[in-house]
């Protein structure tokens, strides 16, 4: 009864629902002119498919198993913990942490639990954002109101991207040691692009999918979850091919 109500529940919710009743309106639309009619059913079937934790441990899981957590043994100190931007949304009301996206504060966690085993090493917090509101901004004052000492956090307040942070921060990192926090699906494109303003970084990815751990109802079950974090990691896709085709033209690009 538990999985029965658990499937009935995944099924209701906004994606599952669309898809369906989209389904539902290509059974009852002429068929006059077949091949529209079936990329129609293959566009549904497709989004629904790549909706599912089936094959979102297909695409993403590979990626994952390449990368580790950050294991603090193998350390024995580092100069920085560079914490990459995430997204934001500006609200004053409401205080720094509540305006961090999950994103954020899941890498914001990760920098602060590294500095706890590192004291001698300085938290940058990195990103910029829109109006007068920054993602640095928001995570130095977030690591503040835990406790951290305002004179271990350095801002990169002006970083639009990836490439922007790599590039304002190669002065101050080249030939440091540095933990670099950020999601997994972003580590091998950040990791590419502060490797190529010569900073050599320790990877510290966060945000693990981990789909292959999904209950066995849930598998063939669109959710829009699923969908968000397979855009993702398409996004890192063309981004990595968008470095590719900037340094084809320009090798020194990026």
């Amino acid at each position: 009864m538990f999985e029965i109500k658990k499937v009935i529940g995944s099924l209701l919710m906004p994606l599952p629902v669309t898809l369906l009743l989209l389904a539902l309106c290509l059974l009852f639309i002429a068929k006059t002119n077949r091949k529209s009619y079936l990329m129609s059913w293959l566009l549904v079937l497709g989004l629904w498919a790549v909706s599912t934790p089936f094959v979102a441990d297909k695409l993403i899981t590979p990626t994952e198993a390449k990368l580790k957590p950050f294991v603090v043994n193998k350390h024995k100190d580092m100069d920085y913990v560079v914490v990459l931007g995430c997204g934001l949304s500006s609200a004053p009301r409401l205080t720094a942490n509540l305006q961090l996206s999950g994103c954020a504060l899941s890498r914001l966690t990760e920098g602060l639990r590294l500095l706890q085993h590192y004291p001698a090493a300085q938290l940058i917090v990195s990103g910029a954002g829109y109006g007068k509101t920054t993602s640095s901004a928001l995570m130095a004052d977030t690591a503040i109101s835990l406790g951290v000492p305002a004179t271990k956090i350095i801002q990169n307040s002006h970083a639009r991207d990836t490439a922007d942070e790599a590039l304002l921060l190669a002065t101050r990192l080249v030939d440091s040691k540095v933990a670099l926090v950020t999601s997994a699906s972003h580590m091998a494109r950040a990791q590419d692009l502060f490797s190529a303003q010569g900073i050599d970084t320790v990877a510290a990815p966060v945000q693990f999918y981990s789909f292959a751990g999904s209950p066995g109802y849930q598998r063939f079950i669109a959710s829009a979850s699923v969908l968000k974090a397979v855009t993702t990691y398409a996004h890192e896709a063309l981004g990595q091919q968008w470095i590719w085709l900037r340094r084809m033209i320009d090798p020194q690009a990026l």
